[in-house]
């Protein structure tokens, strides 16, 4: 049943290898589950009821996503609410709020609105065909080098921001930022004070882990990613244990397995607040939804086209078999998060690692989307993962996802200035759509004025200008 649904042999995989894929996509970013709540409500500070609808509505609107990815694509891509549009949308949140005086709460519910018909949008522009055009637009040249500034964006991640550490002296502290960037040890020892043994089990964790996993894998073990991870856990726990005096398993003891079905229920499932649309203004609306629409869309094309690059998907013109079906995903994920309750839901650049572990189907994305779908029940286990462990991983997908560098011509300017421009914009702003917006501009711009400008199409310069106008023009 499994090879008639997903076509296992004709992709050179297996259902161990795509299982193993996809719990190692879910290591890798399980820690949306909590993050997407707390970030949506002040880390819980707008009440237990709703911290609790959004972590349900995460987990749901998540899974939705990938079946239909699984089904409709098959492809081994996975999904959640972004980071980025999750934090855009707490901000359009607070401001609603300060324009209203609506309660929290309902500004929520008013946000909800705009996420409706962003993803209702996306719906209607994946059926016509116009977001498939539009990823066909992108320049071969630019296509070309979005995979390896994700692979920058993803070591970033891991290396920069995943792993952070609290202390009676403040926080967060990063490793590469805090630690690895201080003159000396000992200044680091005294800016992080009793954080300071945890960031130096982080970092020896984070390492150890990365070469656990590159050791494995140049031995031909599939398995080398989660294995990695599952080492690089196991050290962090008895680290925890030994030098930390903590017990790593203690938040298990006092955790509910139960969903917390009833708060959704009463905060965000269908809870639209159209009414409130009206008394933000029409043109700030629009302006919003726009918003959300541009970053959103590259964020899933830039994910899609880097990925599938990585594991061989595309043809030789760049172009991904099933482009309109994964795009579709995205669209009917964020549909189902507006109705229970969570921000924009796109496609997730830790897919990569599942790739890296051999995913090459739809069964991946199926699997990591049971185990969201479980986390309603399994929240507690899946949140014991160290931050630390999925940091291997990251770093070492990122630097499999470099290796695109070598099909990139850097003998032609108009190629791998945009690229250059990718490789610092996707891990410095955070955003994989901005960085391709900059890539597109310099294209267009050098074509243009080294007398090229047939080569761009039509399509390419719209696209430049939306971009032009949302980062100089738009308020």
């Amino acid at each position: 049943m499994l090879e008639k649904l997903f076509r296992l042999k004709e992709n050179k995989t297996t259902v161990r290898t795509e299982i193993i894929a996809g719990l190692t996509t879910f290591m890798t970013m399980a820690y949306i589950i909590a993050l997407n709540p707390n970030l949506l409500t002040g880390f819980g500070a707008e009440g237990a009821d709703l911290w609790n609808g959004v972590f349900m509505a995460t987990c749901i609107a998540s899974a939705v996503g990938m079946f239909v990815m699984a089904f409709l694509a098959n492809k081994p891509f996975a999904m959640a609410p972004g980071m980025g549009l999750n934090s855009f949308f707490a901000i359009v949140v607070a401001n609603i709020v300060t324009i209203t005086g609506l309660s929290y709460v309902e500004s929520f519910q008013t946000a909800l609105c705009l996420i409706l018909v962003e993803g209702v949008v996306f719906i209607i522009l994946s059926v016509l065909n116009v977001r498939e055009q539009i990823v066909d637009a992108i320049p071969l040249g630019v296509r070309l080098g979005i995979a390896p500034a994700i692979g920058m964006m993803l070591m970033n991640i891991g290396i920069g921001s995943n792993a952070g550490v609290y202390s009676e002296t403040g926080g967060p502290f990063f490793v590469m930022r805090d630690f690895f960037g201080a003159l000396t040890a000992g200044l680091a020892r005294d800016n992080m004070g009793s954080g300071y043994a945890q960031m130096v089990l982080s970092v020896v964790t984070m390492f150890i882990g990365l070469f656990v996993i590159v050791i494995l894998a140049k031995k031909g073990i599939k398995a080398a990613v989660i294995l990695g991870m599952l080492a690089a856990s196991i050290i962090y726990w008895i680290g925890q244990a030994l030098f930390l005096s903590s017990n790593p398993f203690a938040s298990l003891a006092s955790a509910s397995f139960l969903p917390p079905v009833k708060d959704m229920v009463a905060t965000t499932l269908f809870k639209f607040n159209f009414s409130g649309l009206a008394q933000i203004g029409w043109f700030t609306v629009v302006t919003l939804i726009v918003t959300f629409c541009i970053i959103d869309m590259f964020d899933t094309i830039g994910t899609l086209v880097g990925t599938a690059s990585r594991a061989g998907m595309l043809d030789k013109d760049g172009k991904m078999p099933n482009m309109k079906e994964a795009l579709l995903a995205d669209a009917v994920g964020t549909v189902v998060g507006s109705a229970t309750g969570t921000s924009t839901v796109t496609t997730f650049v830790e897919s990569a690692s599942g790739v890296e572990a051999g995913g090459r189907t739809g069964l991946t994305a199926l699997t990591t989307g049971i185990v969201f779908l479980a986390c309603m029940f399994i929240a507690p286990i899946a949140a014991i993962i160290p931050a630390a462990a999925t940091s291997s991983a990251l770093i070492y997908v990122g630097v499999l996802m470099l290796s695109g560098l070598k099909k990139v011509n850097f003998d032609d300017m108009s190629e791998i200035v945009p690229v250059a421009l990718m490789l610092i914009a996707m891990p410095v702003s955070g955003s994989i759509g901005h960085g391709i917006g900059l890539g597109l501009i310099a294209y267009t711009v050098i074509k243009v004025f080294t007398g090229k400008a047939k080569d761009v199409s039509v399509l390419t310069y719209v696209l430049s200008a939306i971009f032009l106008i949302k980062f100089f023009l738009v308020a």
